[in-house]
C-alpha cells in the first residue's frame, strides 16, 4: 500500500472547503487544482517543485504531463490507488487535476470557488491517473520550468517547496 498517497488523499480531504484562488498553493489563502495536489503531498511529507506561473487554460496535454513528470509523477498502469492524481481533460483543451480515492475525488472547483469532494462518476473513472514515483527527482534541483514547459507569458520561474 502506498502510505504517501493515502496521506496525501487524507490531507486533500482536510482541505475541503478551502477557497479557490488561481495560482493558489496555500489552504489558508486559497488553492487551485495544482496548488491542492502540491499542498496535499507537502502535508503528507513530500515537498515537490511546482511551476509558479501557469495558465488555467491553454496548455497542451504534453505540457501538463511534462510538469507531472518533472515533479516526480509517473503514469499509472493497471489499478489505481488512493492518492493518485487524476488528470481530467475537459472540452476546449482545459485540463484539471485532483486527488482520487477509491470512490471519491477531491479537487479545487473554480465554479464553486472552493475545494470540494465529489463521488467518482463513470467519466472520472477513465481519467488519466498519475502516481508519485518512489524515487522522485530532488526537490532542490535548479530546474527551470520554462525550458520544460514554455509559458504563454513571460516568467517561467521555479520554486521549490512552499510558494
Amino acid at each position: 500500500m502506498d502510505d504517501l498517497g493515502v496521506r496525501a488523499f487524507a490531507a486533500a480531504r482536510a482541505m475541503v472547503g478551502a477557497r479557490f484562488r488561481p495560482q493558489g498553493c496555500d489552504p489558508a489563502t486559497g488553492l487551485d487544482c495544482v496548488g491542492l495536489v502540491w499542498a496535499a503531498y507537502s502535508i503528507a511529507g513530500r515537498v515537490l517543485e511546482r511551476p509558479r506561473v501557469y495558465p488555467l487554460r491553454g496548455w497542451s496535454r504534453v505540457q501538463v504531463e511534462a510538469g507531472l513528470v518533472h515533479a516526480g509523477f509517473v503514469p499509472v498502469v493497471g489499478d489505481g490507488r488512493e492518492g493518485d492524481v487524476a488528470l481530467i481533460a475537459y472540452p476546449a483543451g482545459q485540463f484539471h487535476l485532483g486527488l482520487i480515492g477509491l470512490e471519491r475525488l477531491v479537487h479545487a472547483h473554480a465554479g464553486l470557488q472552493r475545494v470540494v469532494e465529489t463521488p467518482i462518476d463513470d467519466g472520472l473513472r477513465d481519467a488519466g491517473r498519475w502516481r508519485l514515483s518512489s524515487c522522485p527527482p530532488r526537490c532542490d534541483q535548479s530546474a527551470n520550468w520554462q525550458v520544460l514547459l514554455p509559458l504563454p507569458q513571460a516568467g517561467g520561474e521555479k520554486i521549490s517547496g512552499a510558494c
